[in-house]
Formats: structure tokens, C-alpha cells, sequence
């Protein structure tokens, strides 16, 4: 296994809809088990595809479930999400707080709906399904959000896009080419 570097935003592939999977190979089975390690050493909770600049339609997670009271590990590709209403109102900078592994270092409140399914096929091609509730149910939106192209500082509100746009210009983070290795690198999230 492979530990990949995490590609920051304003690499190209964090910024276009992924590729449909077709072929579930050995390919396939190794991408999986690489993003599974890079993820550990990331010590994220979620990690797609496009996040090690592979531009394919893949998401693995591993995270503890608060509500369903256990711990989740599992991998969806071509995943297809449907999801509750978002609630109207200010993101809580307490409650709602989201930051991604290609936004080191940044946090920032967004609101997002409590409950999802999603449906997809795991590394193997044989159907998954799964309903989540509450932070869970933020990281299966965050996750497949990136194989639509889309971060969350993406989807921020007036008050915290400008918050944003001032780090993003402080960082350094709109231009292609930056990156972090996870295990190797500081991790930008302290850790």
C-alpha cells in the first residue's frame, strides 16, 4: 500500500465532476487500499478520489457514527446521495464546523442536511446502501461532494466566503501544484 499526497484546492481535479468507475479490477482493489492508508495517516475521517488526484468517482471513509453508536469504515463508488432538507439559518461556528484534508489548516461553519442515504457499489461492484444521521451525514455530503468538483468552502455563505477568500489568498491555496503527504509531512490539522 500507498500512502498518496493530498492535493490542495486549486489543483484542476478537485474542481471537475469525477469519472464514472466501469472497471472494478485489481487496479481498483489496490486505488482502494492506498486511500484507506493515506487516509489513516491523514487521520481524516473521509478521503474521495479527486483528493489524491485521481479523478474517478470513489469515497472511502472511516468514522466513529455518534448516532448510530458504532464506528464505520467502507468505501462507496458511484455513489448516488439523497438527502434531507438543509435547514434555513446561520451555520453555528460550535455545531457546524467543517474542514477537508484539501484545505489544510481552514475550518469554517456550513450548514448541511441532518440525514442521508447513499447508494453506490463498493470496490467490488455489489450494491451498498447507507442512512446516516448527523455528522455522519455531514461527511458522506462532504465526501461526495468532491466527485461532483465541489469543496466545501465551495458552498459557504456570504459571511464566511469573504472569511475564506482572505485565507485562500494568505494560504496560497488558488494556485495548482500544492499538496501535503500525510506521515510525512506536519499535519496542518495538529493532530
Amino acid at each position: 500500500m500507498t500512502i498518496h499526497p493530498i492535493v490542495v484546492y486549486g489543483e484542476p481535479v478537485l474542481h471537475r465532476k469525477a469519472e464514472k468507475i466501469e472497471s472494478f479490477d485489481a487496479e481498483l482493489a489496490e486505488l482502494i487500499d492506498d486511500m484507506f492508508e493515506t487516509l489513516a495517516a491523514s487521520n481524516g475521517v473521509g478521503l474521495a478520489a479527486p483528493q489524491i488526484g485521481v479523478g474517478k468517482q470513489l469515497f472511502v471513509y472511516d468514522a466513529d457514527d455518534e448516532v448510530a453508536g458504532m464506528r464505520r469504515r467502507g468505501v462507496f463508488v458511484n455513489p448516488i446521495l439523497v438527502s434531507s432538507k438543509i435547514p434555513d439559518g446561520r451555520p453555528s461556528i460550535e455545531d457546524e464546523s467543517e474542514g477537508c484534508l484539501s484545505v489544510p489548516a481552514l475550518d469554517f461553519p456550513l450548514k448541511r442536511a441532518h440525514k442521508v442515504t447513499v447508494n453506490g457499489v463498493d470496490g467490488s461492484g455489489d450494491p451498498v446502501s447507507l442512512t446516516v444521521e448527523g455528522w455522519f451525514a455531514r461527511i458522506m455530503q462532504h465526501e461526495y461532494d468532491h466527485l461532483q468538483g465541489t469543496l466545501y468552502v465551495d458552498r459557504l455563505d456570504r459571511k464566511w466566503s469573504k472569511k475564506w477568500k482572505r485565507a485562500q489568498r494568505e494560504f496560497g491555496y488558488n494556485e495548482p501544484g500544492l499538496s501535503w503527504l500525510p506521515g510525512t509531512d506536519e499535519d496542518p490539522f495538529g493532530h
